[in-house]
């Protein structure tokens, strides 16, 4: 059984002249991690002191604004070989993002200009029809005349609310501004009808008598000046954007590498000229990483490194050894199953090989249909080759290939597609033929009410069940042996999940199956063993503590041991025993997916025509989503609390290696 990765300690003592070049190598070889996890942390992050000192990210910044000013979609990520940022790149950016700024301010300007020509504008166009003194209208002693503005959405609303109430005239084109006019003793009505819509009054001049043609004509050449001018900007914008668009981009690179080598650097431990640098890699790279490093710095830097058991906050429990995980593309993409639960200790079984296995293994028994499997392994594919997203599942995509792969081999077997069982009929009777009888599957799950049916299902339980138990037995197997490997060998012999609980399981699992198949007697031995073995892991704790030289041996007295023994072994039988009885929810769920099939195609089957075909794609999409999700949570379950809980007790570091990528940093 492979174990986690080997770790080295490395401490490199650097010049201040090399340290950014040392740290990007680390920082693009993606397999180192800072000791202290200095790397964590964004620059942005940095409190007020280390901003000060990262002179690159203020730069950075402010690309960022010229960029947003010249409306230029961000980059995801770095190109390749991104140099540091020098003198000549920040002459460079300056020019460029003073250019920028002067032409948003100009651009503001203009716009906030424009802005006060258009209000004048339109104020003015809305009296132009206004003849009349407006000191003569308020003199009329039968008429009531209200001017003012409203929502142009609710013209139609005051005016049918008046109706012949009051008359309404629009003033200008835009039906912003309004003239009501009703007779005096309508005046508090239609002040309340106005209310309603928002109406707010506008003073007219006593002595205004209309707009002359000429002032409306000036004012209307000036908009449409400043129409152009703030157009000739948006045109100089998108010049600017396309002639400077990749020195931006270029810049925008350097100084996002910059900042984070700055904001790293700015936390080393230091002298005035020696910066000190200590993480961990994995051990197989500790020669390459020395060499260019030692390449890097002409030979300047002084370089060590330290086994974990040889690195004092470790073997004084301060502080655990990173764990690193190594596997190919399609069982990397099961790691965050792990370490979503949690991270294995370092020096112990890894293992995300047997999560791979059991999760496919288990998705497909539940999830047989070759048709709805196909569907899970073609958007595994297009992932794969990103073709498609699907709101950051994507990472899974070898997930989809392999779950999509054990429902179409299930599929095959009970004879599904798209919960069709006569289009495989053929195959089912082509392989069941070689073997005796031909029928339509090979594996029939729906049940008939007959004695061979009801038969059949309660092995195909059986059969989920002993999945079960050998998940569980690798558990346990993993847990002693993981136990063994850290030196505590108490608990390897003695704990519930050791080997006098794991032999209880064992022998019960054995002397039921015993009696079961073989007709076995229970005899006075089988007794002594199930209760000797239950009555040592009840007593584990202590016994524990005994062999691996704690003391006290028991820590609260004679009388709590004995109280927690009787605990314990309620809790062991009664774990073990839905630990094992859990897995028939497995074959539960494979039949509601048959019973499910045959709901769908009954129902195509009975809805004529389009409509049919209509309906067998919505039902096989729905199951597809909704029993997908909780056929993986239930794997997922199934995972956690039946097989991870016999070994992770204990859970590690994760390892997070000081990686640099490209990133939307903001100051604050």
């Amino acid at each position: 059984m492979a174990k986690t990765t080997a770790m080295r300690l490395i401490e490199l003592m650097v010049y201040r002249e090399d340290v950014k070049n040392v740290l990007k190598y680390l920082g693009t070889l993606g397999e180192f991690q800072f000791q202290d996890d200095l790397g964590a942390a964004s620059p942005a992050s940095d409190d007020s002191a280390h901003v000060k000192l990262n002179p690159d990210l203020d730069v950075f910044n402010r690309l960022q604004n010229a960029r947003a000013s010249l409306g230029l979609q961000d980059l995801e990520a770095f190109a390749p070989d991104v140099a540091l940022p020098t003198d000549s790149d920040f002459d460079e950016a300056e020019k460029l993002i003073s250019s920028v700024e002067a032409l948003h301010e100009k651009e503001l300007e203009l716009s906030g200009e424009l802005r006060r020509v258009n209000e004048a504008y339109n104020e003015t166009l809305a009296f132009a029809n206004l003849k009349v003194p407006a000191s003569q209208l308020e003199s009329l002693s039968f008429l009531t005349l209200r001017i003012g503005k409203i929502d142009p959405a609710n013209y139609g609303l005051i005016k049918n609310s008046l109706g012949d109430k009051a008359i309404v005239t629009k003033l200008g084109e835009d039906g912003s501004r309004i003239l009501v006019a009703c007779s005096k003793k309508m005046r508090f009505f239609v002040d309340g009808e106005l209310d309603k819509v928002g109406f707010v009054k506008v003073e007219v001049p006593k002595d205004f008598t209309g707009v002359p043609e000429d002032a409306m004509q000036k004012l209307k050449e000036e908009k449409e000046g400043k129409e152009k001018e703030l157009a000739d900007v948006e045109a100089e914008r998108k010049n600017l954007a396309a002639t400077h668009g990749d020195l931006l981009f270029r810049l925008l690179q350097s100084y996002s590498l910059g900042a984070q080598l700055t904001a790293v650097q700015n936390r080393l431990e230091s002298t005035q000229f020696v910066y000190r640098i200590t993480g961990w890699i994995p051990a197989y790279l500790v020669h390459d990483v020395m060499k260019k490093v030692d390449g890097l710095t002409e030979g300047r830097t002084a370089i060590r490194d330290f086994m974990p058991s040889e690195v004092a906050t470790v073997a004084s429990g301060q502080e655990k050894v990173p764990v690193r995980l190594k596997h190919g593309k399609v069982v990397q993409n099961f790691e965050r199953m792990i370490f979503s639960y949690g991270s294995p200790l370092y020096g112990t079984i890894d293992p995300t090989p047997f999560v791979a296995l059991f999760f496919t293994l288990l998705f497909g028994i539940m999830f047989g249909d070759a048709g709805q499997g196909l569907v899970f392994f073609i958007l595994g594919i297009l992932m794969t080759h990103k073709k498609v997203k699907i709101g950051g599942w994507e990472k899974f995509n070898w997930v989809f290939v392999c779950i999509g792969i054990s429902s179409m081999i299930m599929g095959l077997l009970t004879g599904e597609f798209f919960a069709n069982e006569t289009l495989l009929a053929p195959f089912g009777r082509f392989v069941t033929g070689l073997f005796g009888q031909p029928r339509d599957q090979i594996l029939p799950m729906m049940p008939t009410g007959s004695k061979e049916s009801i038969t059949r299902m309660f092995l195909f339980f059986g059969f989920t069940v002993a999945v079960g138990f050998v998940i569980n037995t690798l558990g346990l197997v993993i847990n002693i042996i993981n136990k063994f490997s850290l030196k505590r060998i108490g608990e390897a012999v003695f704990g519930k999940t050791g080997i006098s609980g794991a032999f209880f399981f064992w022998y019960v699992i054995a002397f039921a199956l015993r009696i079961a198949l073989f007709h076995h007697v229970p005899a006075i031995y089988d007794w002594i063993l199930i209760g000797g073995s239950l009555l040592v892991t009840a007593f584990g704790e202590p016994l524990a503590r005994l062999v691996d030289g704690h003391r006290p041996v028991l820590e609260n007295g004679v009388f709590a041991a004995i109280i927690g023994a009787i605990v314990e072994i309620i809790e062991v039988v009664s774990s073990y025993l839905s630990n094992t009885v859990s897995f028939v929810r497995v074959g539960a769920f494979a039949l509601a997916h048959a019973v499910l099939g045959y709901i769908i195609e009954m129902l195509t089957e009975v809805t004529p025509g389009p409509a049919g075909i209509l309906v067998a794609i919505v039902g096989n999409a729905i199951v597809i989503v909704l029993e997908g999700m909780i056929v993986a949570i239930q794997v997922v379950r199934l995972q956690y609390y039946e097989f991870f809980s016999k070994f992770f007790s204990e859970t590690g570091r994760e390892f997070k290696p000081f990686i640099l990528s490209y990133r939307a940093l903001r100051d604050k």
